[in-house]
């Protein structure tokens, strides 16, 4: 497979709404597999949302075992077309992102989310899920609709952190 070229800020793809995907092929599958790739050659990266690789298709890959402080029990998540129709329990977290490499920033997130989406053959799906999953699918998916962490910060003098390293 391949490792796809992430987007960086302020590459104008990142700011777009992506198109839900109707074909469920082996095509789709071979860029899924990519998108696993690309999580891969990143240490630490915990999710991948398609835009960030240029397609504008509403797919992210999210896998917290691979944080820094894994989360044991979790296995890799390849949600498509994902939509939150339950959420709760909110409190600002620190994020970062591979497309703002060198800052992170408090956000607002909910610690308990329930998503609808389909899988890789396009069957319907339901997850709920807590704490650091439902916060790193609900920034995956903010890429999905052309929000980056930066539009959700209060005030960047207090909530915006340059990163000390890559």
């Amino acid at each position: 497979m391949a490792i796809l070229n992430v987007l960086e800020f302020p590459d104008p793809i990142l700011k777009k709404v992506c198109k839900p995907v109707t074909v469920f092929d082996k095509n789709l599958e071979v860029f899924v597999e990519d998108l696993k790739d690309t999580i891969l050659s990143h240490n630490y990266c915990v999710g991948l949302a398609a835009p960030q690789t240029g397609s504008l298709q509403r797919i992210i890959l999210i896998d917290v075992s691979r944080a820094r402080k894994p989360v044991p029990g979790k296995n890799l998540l390849v949600l498509i077309n994902p939509e939150i129709i339950e959420f709760s329990d909110f409190k600002i977290v620190r994020e970062g992102c591979l497309s703002i490499p060198d800052f992170t920033a408090n956000v607002k997130r909910a610690m308990k989310i329930k998503v609808n989406y389909q899988d890789i053959k396009g069957e319907n799906k339901s997850l709920e899920t807590v704490d650091f999953e439902a916060h790193a699918i609900q920034h995956e998916l903010d890429h999905l609709d052309g929000i980056l962490f930066l539009d959700r910060i209060t005030s960047p003098a207090s909530d915006l952190f340059r990163r000390l390293q890559r």
